[in-house]
């Protein structure tokens, strides 16, 4: 094992099959800094993950047992050797007091299988918005260059901020639960913007029948997006009791119709495009965060003179001219 962190060692490692050396270069992406950017430098020119599958809801919808059960259905009972083919981000709510992920080994998430086909992995969600991690973009990366071919992300489950995702995945799975809420609250949080799928998950209780209408309803009413003659994605609803496995099978297979669509309209490349664009546009913000916040620190006692805007302009000059 190369303890060092060498990039392309590690790399060479987890392609090889090393559990260890994957684990490694998660933590290193999840660090940031220097050793995040090197293994970043390093990816370049390597593929990505082949599919990349998101799943959001509300907290008590059942989304990692749901996940859990996709992730296998994924693997299909691979022969274990090199990289495993799927792998699972589960974003998790953070420790108040590490800063780690209080899930940690994802114990409630069911339906696996042989723990070699399938690489889960914890990701502290350490407050950043639209219930995603911050190094999640990274960890795809990672993943899809030791030749993993589809990655699940499972968001934090944080309700009503959840879009993020659309800027990760390339199929949005929306999980909602009997007696969740009616469909106002659905239209609320937003899911019925990022969906490509709709589930309504534990259907073996009381009220499913009326959240599946419901959603058929909104859809009727317009919510589906008309892209055009034959390219027109309508949402499927579908129902699953993910703790008995009821429905998974139906589920993936819409999911993976989806992805069809995708290739076939070449969405999945524009897709693609967008969230370049996107984590771009947003480490550049975070870049500029930084050089700004630097010098308003180093403001001496000639800002006491200024008003708040005046000084304002002279730091955005001053980083604007990368000098002082």
């Amino acid at each position: 094992m190369s303890e060092g962190g060498a990039p392309d060692a590690l790399l060479a490692e987890a392609t090889d099959g090393s559990r260890r050396a994957l684990g490694r270069l998660i933590t290193i992406a999840e660090s940031g800094g220097p050793s995040a950017d090197a293994l970043d430098r390093a990816m370049v020119g390597r593929p990505g993950p082949g599919w990349i599958v998101g799943i959001v809801g509300a907290p008590g919808v059942g989304k990692s047992t749901l996940t859990g059960r996709l992730a296998a259905g994924a693997a299909g009972g691979r022969p274990a050797e090199g990289a495993p083919r799927v792998a699972v981000i589960a974003v998790d709510p953070s420790s108040p007091l590490t800063g780690g992920a209080i899930l940690g080994d994802r114990i409630r998430m069911q339906g696996l299988g042989d723990p070699r086909d399938v690489f889960v992995r914890s990701m502290a969600h350490r407050g950043a918005a639209g219930g995603l991690a911050g190094a999640v973009p990274i960890a795809v990366r990672v993943l899809g260059a030791v030749g993993v071919e589809v990655v699940i992300v499972e968001t934090v489950g944080v309700g009503q901020i959840e879009l993020e995702i659309i800027h990760v995945a390339d199929t949005v799975i929306a999980a909602l639960s009997a007696g969740w809420g009616d469909a106002i609250q659905a239209s609320k949080a937003g899911l019925l913007e990022v969906a490509d799928l709709l589930v309504v998950n534990k259907a073996d209780r009381h009220g499913a029948a009326d959240a599946v209408r419901d959603l058929e309803q909104m859809l009727d009413a317009g919510t589906a997006t008309a892209l055009g003659p034959d390219e027109t994605w309508r949402p499927p609803v579908l129902t699953t009791v993910a703790t008995a496995g009821t429905g998974v099978a139906e589920l993936w297979t819409a999911a993976t119709a989806h992805r069809a669509w995708l290739i076939a309209t070449d969405r999945l490349a524009r897709r693609r495009d967008d969230r370049r664009r996107h984590e771009i546009g947003r480490r550049a913000i975070d870049i500029l965060a930084r050089e700004v916040d630097q010098r308003v620190a180093a403001l001496g006692p000639t800002a006491a003179a200024a008003t708040p805007e005046e000084a304002a302009r002279r730091v955005v000059r001053q980083v604007r001219a990368g000098g002082d």
